[in-house]
């Protein structure tokens, strides 16, 4: 259960100066406990203690940066049904889906502890012309400095630990704001870290308004700012950040390809993980399935049928499948984007209904593709089906969206599935599986509105760290 208060974290301290958050319960809408909330000038003086931190961070040994990265791994283990079942109330994730983050949660701090020790730099010969004979050079990784994070509601631990962990594996010092209707996986991940030796002040967990969350962007002592969150808020936040290096993981409208060639039953069960699980509210979760026309009728049939079945109700049941989208004002914007499209003479083939923040798994098909939810992102339970007879037409409709995050691609077409590689306009293809699927090690992000830069620790410890080179002259010749 969780506790009835939590504080915030500043330089690595619990600071408890209100209660003015209150968290709910997704499902039943009340009051499930309250959180410390962070003013404007705890912010700035928790990005001075980063600063000042700096130094400490960057000298600290990479056994000692593991070893705290190892110790989240233990403490998470020890309190993982604790982890999830705060992350079932906060977030309204049914109770399956949130120890699937849990054990992602735990997954990431791994990796990162194996990271932490393994950053090499790189011998590098010169001599490839007269001019620069007698000269050789050496590169290393060093952190950027302090970093600002962002973090949003769906995944309030994974998408947090993507940034946190990174951080402690270069040595960055960070602060952290964790999306207001979530924030106390955050904190939690803010507890333990404060068990261990990170040097003073090396990190900030603070939730705070977005009103008052300016000097997470535009304070200039940050040298990288992480957000994940939607593209509106997030290219808005780019144009503030002035000098400082940014990353930005933002929507998608996945879509999905069903080739001739597909075994139907797999990619039905597939599909219908990828559109539905955590309720739909995931940036790569499937909102479009194109289907081979030899195969759409069957394929449709099944679908809906798996659909209908999909249970619905109290997240904390091990039976549900949907549980409430984050509030009520997400279920009714979505459930606006279905009845304009039946309007508009898509057919709704099961789903549809609301009642308060809860609705249905939906399927529609003959959607015409100006809609709403053919162009925007539902973040929800809703997908789209239509057909196609020429793959390669099928990847131009994929393409045609302003995102690009990633695509699935259920083929056994050796070619065609190095086409969609080489012509789809994603950060991520995945063959023979939804666009859904992550592991936590590989290379994430997208193009277009989709947004800028990768995470995934190796490389989110790239965008944390510069390259610093040296240059040595041979003066014996």
């Amino acid at each position: 259960m969780l506790k009835k208060e939590y504080p915030y974290y500043l330089g690595g301290k619990p600071v408890m100066p209100n209660t003015d958050l209150a968290v709910t319960d997704k499902y039943t809408g009340k009051v499930a406990c309250r959180v410390a909330m962070a003013d404007e000038a705890a912010i700035d003086r928790a990005i001075g203690m980063a600063v000042d931190a700096a130094e400490p961070m960057r000298k600290m040994p990479a056994y000692q940066r593991q070893e705290v990265l190892t110790h989240c791994v233990d403490r998470f283990t020890e309190r993982a049904e604790e982890l999830a079942q705060a992350l079932c109330i906060e977030a309204g994730k049914p109770i399956r889906d949130s120890r699937g983050e849990v054990s992602r949660l735990i997954e990431t701090f791994k990796i990162a502890s194996e990271e932490s020790v393994r950053m090499a730099g790189e011998y590098m010969p010169l001599d490839r012309s007269p001019r620069t004979q007698g000269y050789t050079s050496v590169w290393k990784r060093m952190p950027i400095g302090p970093c600002s994070f962002i973090s949003p509601f769906n995944f309030p631990l994974n998408l947090a630990a993507h940034k946190v962990a990174p951080a402690i594996a270069v040595g960055c010092s960070f602060v952290l704001k964790p999306a207001s209707l979530t924030p106390i996986g955050a904190l939690i991940i803010g507890e333990t870290l404060a068990e261990t030796d990170l040097p003073e002040g090396a990190f900030s967990i603070l939730p705070c308004q977005r009103e008052g969350a300016r000097l997470f962007t535009e304070d200039e002592r940050l040298k990288l700012l992480s957000f994940t969150g939607s593209p509106e808020v997030g290219w808005k936040l780019k144009s503030l950040a002035g000098k400082k290096k940014v990353t930005l993981e933002l929507g998608g409208n996945a879509a999905c390809i069903v080739d001739i060639d597909t075994d139907i039953d797999d990619a039905v069960e597939r599909i219908i993980f990828g559109a539905f699980y955590q309720s739909g509210q995931s940036c790569v979760g499937v909102q479009r399935i194109l289907v081979h026309k030899d195969i759409y009728q069957p394929f449709t049939n099944r679908l809906t049928d798996r659909t209908k079945c999909l249970k619905m109700g109290d997240p904390k049941n091990e039976e549900t499948f949907i549980g409430p989208m984050i509030s009520e004002k997400e279920a009714v914007r979505l459930e606006s984007w279905i009845d304009s499209a039946v309007a508009n003479s898509a057919t709704l083939l099961c789903g549809g209904k609301r009642d308060g923040a809860m609705l249905e798994a939906t399927l529609l098909s003959d959607v015409p593709r100006n809609e709403e939810i053919c162009t925007k992102e539902a973040f929800g339970p809703v997908a789209v089906i239509s057909k196609f007879s020429d793959f390669n037409a099928a990847i131009d409709e994929v393409n045609d969206s302003v995102f690009g995050l990633q695509t699935g691609i259920f083929t056994r077409n050796l070619y065609h599935a190095q086409t969609a590689w080489d012509r789809l306009e994603v950060g991520g293809v995945i063959i023979g599986d939804v666009p859904s699927w992550r592991a936590d090690q590989m290379p994430y992000g997208g193009v277009k509105d989709s947004g800028l830069g990768r995470e995934g620790i190796k490389y989110a410890i790239e965008d944390m760290t510069e390259i610093r080179l040296m240059v040595i002259r041979d003066l014996s010749k």
